[in-house]
């Protein structure tokens, strides 16, 4: 009796314990199933793509070597793991925030700041995401698309900036802004009244 008793719980205990191993066994395959379409979505979505500047914009920007780097980065896609991905990400933020070290000075503006300061807020937004524990894939890729954006506006404002130098100024409008500025320098120096002395025009009574 005590044998059939031992026997059947043995079994039982076999059976759970199959169980378990099979459902652990699924688990770890649907983990990585779901690991493997959150890089597909990545790999697929990874896609900067840096806009073009006019001429003569471009040359002002050649000793701009910290863009340089920066869309060198941008454009050495990842291929073989989210840790890949998760490095570059890493690698993309710190070049970044390089971006405000030795901006040209035609270039060095509050507006162009504006748009370099809201371009690295996204990249650090990718940088944070894709280390995250549960990967928000869509997010990631969302943020790539504004990254193309925001890059196309801060290409376009310095495209403008160029414009308006081109902009030939009228005759004398020079001199007067010249002038305006000496009229900022110089200081009020006119003479102050003195309150109680009489005036020396006013008529005396006989």
């Amino acid at each position: 009796m005590k044998t059939r008793i031992f026997c059947l719980f043995f079994s039982l205990m076999l059976l759970f314990s199959c169980r378990d191993e099979d459902a652990q066994r699924q688990a770890a395959l649907k983990d990585a199933q779901k690991k493997e379409q959150i890089f597909t979505n990545i790999n697929n979505g990874w896609n900067f793509t840096p806009p073009s500047l006019n001429p003569q914009t471009q040359g002002m920007l050649n000793n701009w070597s910290e863009l340089r780097l920066f869309l060198q980065a941008l454009t050495q896609k990842p291929k073989s793991s989210i840790g890949a991905f998760q490095k570059k990400s890493k690698e993309l933020s710190t070049k970044a925030k390089d971006l405000n070290n030795n901006i040209p000075q035609a270039f060095n503006k509050p507006e162009v700041k504006s748009r370099i300061s809201v371009l690295t807020t996204k990249i650090n937004s990718i940088n944070l995401y894709i280390n995250l524990q549960e990967i928000p894939d869509q997010k990631v890729v969302g943020l790539v698309r504004d990254v193309n954006e925001e890059l196309l506006a801060l290409y376009r404002q310095m495209d403008e900036i160029v414009r308006k130098s081109n902009i030939p100024k009228e005759e004398g409008e020079s001199d007067m802004l010249r002038m305006l500025d000496t009229a900022r320098a110089i200081p009020n120096t006119k003479p102050m009244v003195p309150t109680g002395i009489p005036n020396a025009a006013k008529t005396h009574k006989p």
